[in-house]
């Protein structure tokens, strides 16, 4: 008898075996199969309703219950908005490129090489004085012409009067009120 009972055991611990593996492989199963086989859209609870995933689309909406049911409004997707963005600034390097390319050259700028010595400086044999880099040249400002200077002198002139005349009206001002 006693064969007896340890192949029933081994039977119900065997069965008891296949029937927990079943159900954990059906867990499991559940577990590891996405969402777009299980439906179309995930749902998330939040305070203000429920968070939607579209899993095909990547969609995402609130959805909240209203006096006549329950309504999904789409949250704004910041990413197509930095794409449009995107989008439009390559636009825009695109135009200035082409303006670019189509404008005229820089203003100011000169085809001819620059010379390699100093046209106002006077010739004088090398020999006494060494070469000068051309990193080292200096640059002239032209002066300002005497009806320039006559001009600078005027205006600071009334300036001068204004402020001596400003610091007389001050003074009787005050003197007065003491």
């Amino acid at each position: 008898m006693r064969p007896a009972k340890s192949s029933t055991a081994s039977w119900l611990a065997a069965a008891a075996f296949a029937a927990v593996m079943a159900v954990g492989g059906g867990l499991v199963a559940a577990q590891s199969a996405p969402d777009s086989e299980n439906g179309r859209y995930s749902m998330t609870p939040i305070p203000e309703g429920v968070l939607r995933l579209d899993t095909r689309t990547g969609t995402v909406s609130t959805c909240s219950r209203n006096g006549a049911g329950w309504a999904c409004y789409a949250v704004p997707d910041e990413r197509t908005a930095l794409d449009a963005e995107i989008g439009r600034l390559q636009a825009e390097v695109e135009k200035l490129k082409g303006q670019l390319a189509a404008g005229p050259t820089v203003s100011g700028k000169i085809d001819d090489a620059l010379p390699k010595s100093d046209p106002l400086k006077k010739a004088e044999p090398q020999a006494r004085e060494p070469k000068v880099a051309e990193g080292d040249r200096k640059i002239e400002i032209p002066l300002p012409s005497d009806q320039d200077m006559d001009r600078v002198m005027s205006f600071l002139e009334k300036a001068w009067r204004r402020l001596i005349d400003m610091a007389n009206r001050v003074q009787k001002d005050v003197s007065g009120k003491i």
